[in-house]
């Protein structure tokens, strides 16, 4: 199913918008529906990468493990992994 909407933009960023779904040979509305799903795909990892900071933050022993494994996880969160 899908749902109208109506939102507001700044015009370069529309237009910008445009021009991308244009070269990507997709629709405006399934180019926003990417966008859009890729951020928040973004969103939720920052969150879980959050909580698993809070999680592992504590001690001494965390903090190596953070040390160790905090640029795979900052190349996930970021999208380029």
């Amino acid at each position: 199913m899908t749902v109208k909407t109506a939102i507001s933009l700044d015009q370069r960023l529309f237009e910008e918008a445009e021009s991308m779904a244009s070269a990507m040979k997709v629709s405006r509305s399934r180019f926003f529906g990417l966008a859009l799903r890729e951020f928040l795909r973004q969103q939720k990892s920052r969150q879980i990468l959050e909580r698993l900071n809070r999680v592992y933050g504590a001690g001494a022993e965390a903090d190596a493990l953070t040390r160790v494994h905090r640029p795979s996880h900052r190349k996930l969160v970021e999208g380029s992994w």
